[in-house]
């Protein structure tokens, strides 16, 4: 058990170090940009959205850890989901701290750097998972998150445009010559 901890505690270091690095690498090569803020306002479906983020990505996750992790006492479920709120705790910390005190167009890359990070989190959480029947529900959870955040990662990438302002043409249905 503590070897199991050591490596997800010093993997989920050397990727927020490597990723903090970058980012920060990548903001003072950037630092003569224009400041940098969300495009207003947001389309109607990202409400939507963001609450079955909140939901699937936060509520489930964190009440799964909860029952299986702390009350029923799976400590791998714990590490694993523990892990997760870690890195998805910093990513939005990193977030907020780019775009509100920084004003970096960094911060879009962000979710580029985390969100395939979270995934591979949550494939090594199967995987390291004793494959117990009382845990085939916190399987089914890693999974159902897995498709969660690569098509969240599918909607970053397709806002890209929008985030980078862009220009399109006015008539959206102009062929290219």
């Amino acid at each position: 058990m503590i070897s199991f901890n050591l490596y997800l505690f010093l993997e989920n270091l050397l990727f927020f170090v490597g990723a903090t690095s970058f980012l920060a690498f990548v903001g003072w090569v950037w630092r003569d940009s224009k400041p940098f803020s969300i495009p207003e306002p947001l389309p109607p479906w990202f409400k939507v959205w963001f609450l079955i983020v909140l939901v699937l990505g936060l509520a489930l996750p964190l009440l799964t850890m909860i029952l299986w992790g702390v009350w029923w006492n799976y400590h791998q479920v714990l590490i694993v989901l523990a892990s997760y709120f870690l890195m998805l705790g910093l990513q939005i910390l990193s977030e907020k701290l780019t775009v509100k005190k920084f004003h970096s167009c960094v911060w879009v890359m962000i979710p580029c750097l985390y969100l395939p990070y979270r995934i591979w989190q949550l494939y090594q959480g199967l995987t390291l998972l004793n494959p117990q029947p009382e845990l085939i529900w916190v399987r089914n959870l890693l999974i159902l998150e897995i498709i969660l955040w690569i098509f969240n990662y599918g909607v970053h990438l397709s806002q890209l445009p929008k985030l980078l302002r862009w220009e399109t043409p006015t008539n959206s249905h102009n062929s290219i010559s």
